[in-house]
């Protein structure tokens, strides 16, 4: 069955301290069109990442992001004790040497401001084991999305049979005028000509004439044509996922032979109907874009 190229999936899984996040949306597009938000921590795994998206979705406007959200006890900057407490010492060493009094407060302000006491936080690096639950994130994420796909997929499918059953409906409706409006011609052509008092015609010439008109008119190939092409149209969208193109291709050459036949329609009642199957083929083709 089709899959539809619009889709969104989320996940996230704790690791350690930190809770991994991954969000994933997709829009229809010609090819893949593949943007990405990557967490400094697995820009190195970006590669991976891109080939993972683009083996799984195949085709769309894709917006990727995954980020890392930590915890908030584990956020803050260690102090360094032995530095701090030698900034101490000489704080009131100086205090005594001048016989300053030594306010707490004002030592503390003093405290903070002074270079390295604080112990810097080593830079991250990605170990074998984060990265697991990273890419089971990542795979989570696109699981979801795929399922969204096959919804969207499904409705779009339901909607597309539907517009096909009418325009083979319609297509049955125009039979009666086709063939009436033979008689119809020859009754009008016939009263024109005995409306020309002593006027004599070869009638073998009229009938090859009419017979010759008649056939310009005549819509039996467009008719075969377009039931075959909604015949593909059904067995194409039987066929798996990754028939957007193909079903946008037998869209157009359904488009061709119904505006034929509205041009071989001389009837009001059958350009009517023409009309009719033209507003059922303009949704498919609408539709058809979102197709995978």
């Amino acid at each position: 069955m089709i899959l539809s190229m619009t889709g969104y999936g989320k996940a996230d899984k704790q690791f350690a301290t930190k809770k991994i996040h991954a969000e994933i949306k997709s829009l229809n597009s010609k090819n893949l069109d593949l943007s990405t938000r990557i967490a400094p921590i697995y820009r190195e795994k970006e590669m991976e990442i891109r080939n993972l998206i683009a083996t799984n979705l195949e085709r769309g406007k894709v917006d990727f992001c995954i980020w890392v959200e930590k915890d908030t006890t584990t956020l803050t900057t260690p102090i360094n004790a032995e530095v701090a407490s030698d900034y101490l010492r000489q704080i009131r060493q100086i205090s005594e040497q001048n016989g300053l009094p030594l306010d707490a407060t004002a030592a503390w302000t003093a405290l903070v401001r002074m270079p390295d006491i604080t112990t810097p936080v080593s830079v991250e690096e990605l170990t074998e084991e984060e990265w697991v639950v990273a890419r089971e994130t990542i795979e989570a994420a696109i699981a979801q999305l795929m399922d969204f796909r096959q919804q969207e997929g499904n409705a779009l499918a339901q909607k597309f049979t539907q517009n096909i059953e009418r325009i083979g409906e319609l297509l049955s409706q125009i039979e009666p005028y086709e063939t009436a409006r033979v008689e119809k011609i020859r009754t009008r052509l016939e009263e024109r000509l005995a409306e020309l008092k002593g006027v004599d015609y070869d009638k073998n010439r009229l009938e090859q004439e009419l017979i010759y008109y008649i056939e310009k008119l005549d819509i039996s190939e467009e008719k075969q044509r377009l039931t075959n092409h909604l015949s593909y149209f059904r067995e194409t969208m039987l066929n798996g996922h990754g028939q957007g193109k193909k079903l946008g291709f037998i869209a157009q050459e359904m488009g061709r032979e119904i505006n034929t036949t509205g041009s071989k329609s001389n009837q009001a009642e059958m350009q009517n109907i023409v009309v009719r199957m033209k507003d059922e083929l303009e949704q498919i083709k609408e539709q058809v874009l979102n197709v995978l």
